[in-house]
């Protein structure tokens, strides 16, 4: 699998027109059953073909029952400087729910583990409106996430996906549905907690101390080019062309034993590129750019949205700032509904 990771990096190398990086993400999977030493390998293959400004952000993803002290060792060697950790819950019971392979106290030590070896970067993913779950129980994950000093908080409400074990449980009435009411206002406290507590709101799902927020994930969201290695990862050209890896692991390694490139290719409509603006826009602090809309896209279109937008600002639903379309951030937890109301079909 490295190997052919590393040829797709050699096939790909001209694809992206700034060839100095700004941002290294290693997700998707399980980036943390690589050694260190194959972390770096993998590194040292793309510094061959780019660049790294000096202040780079490089992510691994993690899930806390890998971050023992020999791996954490070895990251602080390497190219590394920042951790999202897979935390989920602090609570047993959310963990089990969740099908998660790692134990309350190994969430909570994983974070402490990293933050000795020098990890200060560091962002967790938090679920909340589990059947498991409360309110107070919600509280207290958040004040345990205070108290560790993480300064870049991912969370996002349960959701239930066919053919899961959460799905069969559900079915067989061993646990209840999650409520929407429940989760709008965990939602609600969880942005009105973290603001007291110094952090800014960035992204619906997004929460970062000034200073910590993801350069990865707010250059998708500002619609930068970015190129995606391995199965199932995607790629995108700033503009029109989108691409994505096949999943199947064995074709993938197939494919470039043989040179070839195991990926799609999809040109972007104009419809597809104005939903993705507007989706994406609405869903952080910046909103979307109405001079770039206008730019973009025909006088017909944007004299057409112009015209939908309206009704939602005179509610108080959209709000123009500056210029940005922007979501009231009370409005937030409807955001994606929000959004395709606005959509082009």
């Amino acid at each position: 699998m490295l190997a052919a990771m590393k040829k797709e990096i050699f096939l790909r190398k001209d694809e992206l027109q700034d060839k100095k990086l700004q941002s290294l993400y290693f997700g998707g999977g399980t980036p943390s059953i690589l050694s260190a030493a194959e972390i770096n390998s993998l590194t040292d293959e793309v510094l061959k073909y780019f660049s790294f400004e000096n202040d780079i952000e490089i992510t691994l993803e993690a899930n806390p029952d890998d971050l023992d002290k020999n791996f954490l060792k070895g990251l602080s060697q390497s190219y590394i400087n920042r951790l999202s950790i897979g935390t989920q819950s602090f609570f047993e019971e959310d963990l089990k729910l969740m099908n998660r392979a790692h134990t309350a106290s190994e969430a909570e030590s994983s974070i402490k583990r990293a933050q000795d070896f020098g990890f200060e970067n560091l962002s967790i993913d938090l679920i909340y409106g589990s059947p498991t779950s409360s309110l107070e129980i919600w509280k207290e994950n958040l004040n345990k996430t205070i108290a560790l000093e993480v300064p870049h908080i991912s969370s996002y409400a349960l959701t239930v996906e066919p053919k899961t074990a959460l799905d069969n449980w559900i079915a067989k009435g061993k646990v209840s549905i999650p409520k929407e009411e429940e989760q709008n206002k965990e939602f609600y406290y969880l942005s009105d907690f973290l603001k007291d507590n110094r952090f800014e709101h960035y992204e619906v799902s997004n929460f970062a101390k000034p200073g910590f927020y993801s350069r990865h994930n707010s250059a998708y969201w500002k619609y930068k080019e970015y190129l995606g290695i391995g199965p199932s990862a995607h790629s995108y050209n700033g503009y029109d062309i989108r691409s994505w890896n096949v999943a199947n692991n064995q074709q993938y390694i197939r494919k470039l034993n043989s040179a070839i490139l195991a990926k799609e290719t999809e040109i972007l409509s104009q419809e597809d590129q104005f939903n993705e603006m507007i989706m994406i826009g609405l869903r952080t602090i910046w909103g979307v750019d109405l001079e770039s809309l206008n730019s973009k896209f025909s006088a017909g279109i944007f004299e057409t949205f112009q015209k939908e937008i309206q009704s939602k600002i005179k509610e108080g639903i959209l709000i123009i700032e500056d210029n940005h379309l922007k979501i009231p951030e009370k409005h937030w937890f409807m955001a994606d509904g929000i959004a395709s109301d606005l959509f082009l079909v």
